[in-house]
Order: C-alpha cells, then sequence, then structure tokens
C-alpha cells in the first residue's frame, strides 16, 4: 500500500488545515497527516471522492494542484510561510537561497525565474512581504519593542527593519503602531 500526497494550494495557515481536515473527515476520508500545502493519505481517492473533495477544497477557498510548476511555487511559498510566521529552524550559517533550493532540489535560478515569471514578484520580495506581515502582526500584539523583533525577524538592524517597513507600507512602524491600523493581510493575500 503506497501512500499519496495530495498537494493543496492556499493552504497557509493552521486555521487552514483546520479546514481541511473537517472536509476530509465529512467525507469519511482518514488522513495520515495533514500539514501545510498537503494531505498524506494511506491510499489514494477513487474518482468520485476525489471529486468531491475537490469541491469541498474549492468552496473553502483551496485547490488541488495537479502541475508540476504550480506544486514547486507552491512549496516555495510554504517554505517562506513556515520560516517567517512560524519560525521553522534552519542553521543560521544557510542563506535562504540555498535553504529552498536544498529543501525543493532544484538549482536556485531556475526556482527564481520560475517563481517570478508566475508569480510576477520575486522570492525575495515574497519573503520581505512576508516579513512586513508578521512584523504588522507583532506591532498590533504589542508584546515586544521594536528591537525585539528586528531581532526575532532577522534583521541587521532596527533601522533596516524600519526603512523595509516604511517602503512597504508607507508608515513607519512607530507610525503604525500608534494607529493600530487594521492593514494586515491574509498570508495567503500577500
Amino acid at each position: 500500500m503506497a501512500t499519496v500526497t495530495l498537494n493543496i494550494k492556499n493552504m497557509v495557515c493552521n486555521r487552514c488545515i483546520k479546514a481541511v481536515e473537517h472536509e476530509l473527515e465529512k467525507l469519511k476520508i482518514v488522513p495520515m497527516k495533514v500539514s501545510l500545502g498537503t494531505v498524506e493519505l494511506n491510499e489514494g481517492l477513487d474518482d468520485q471522492t476525489m471529486e468531491l473533495f475537490r469541491k469541498a477544497l474549492l468552496e473553502n477557498g483551496f485547490e488541488l494542484i495537479d502541475d508540476k510548476k504550480s506544486l514547486i511555487i507552491e512549496k516555495i511559498k510554504t517554505l517562506v510561510i513556515e520560516l517567517v510566521h512560524y519560525q521553522k529552524e534552519i542553521d543560521r550559517h544557510i542563506n535562504l537561497t540555498d535553504f529552498i533550493a536544498g529543501e525543493i532540489g532544484y538549482d536556485y535560478s531556475y526556482l527564481s525565474n520560475l517563481f517570478s515569471s508566475v508569480e510576477g514578484i520575486t522570492i525575495e520580495k515574497y519573503t520581505i512581504n512576508q516579513k512586513i506581515e508578521k512584523v504588522k502582526e507583532l506591532l498590533v500584539y504589542d508584546e515586544l519593542n521594536l528591537n525585539e523583533i528586528a531581532f526575532q525577524m532577522g534583521y541587521s538592524s532596527v533601522q533596516h527593519l524600519s526603512n523595509q517597513f516604511k517602503k512597504i507600507t508607507g508608515l513607519s512602524p512607530t507610525h503604525f503602531k500608534k494607529i493600530k491600523n487594521k492593514r494586515r493581510k491574509p498570508i495567503d493575500k500577500v
């Protein structure tokens, strides 16, 4: 019995995992594992059940990924989201490009060109956008000061964080924090 992995687009947070688990449960499908972007099953689904699952996913804003290039792009997004939002531990001596290339098993220049051509944005810019959304979240929660946020998010200094934040949002982190602006975006919309 071979395991089957289903790859799902826009499945980027713990609430997403719960929604997919709920749909699986409604269809009486028992997964081996459900994680960001994937569902692992003991065996494949029959055509009818697969179509019901596909429809349930679409109703929840998700989509099964069938083609190889879309799968690679979703893997890149999932890796970046895990690193930025869920603080996935990686060797601090390895850079992002080497990490992504190693995890996906393709040359980084190929991954970068593919991502840019399909998404219209570089992997680096996507990562920065994700980091800024996380910084917004941390500012709204008001549990850490700007120095702590800069350190936690891997910025070399508060100034670097502030410059990048202002470039992306048009506001300084301090001003954003003062107005408690609700300009945060869902992870899958970044």
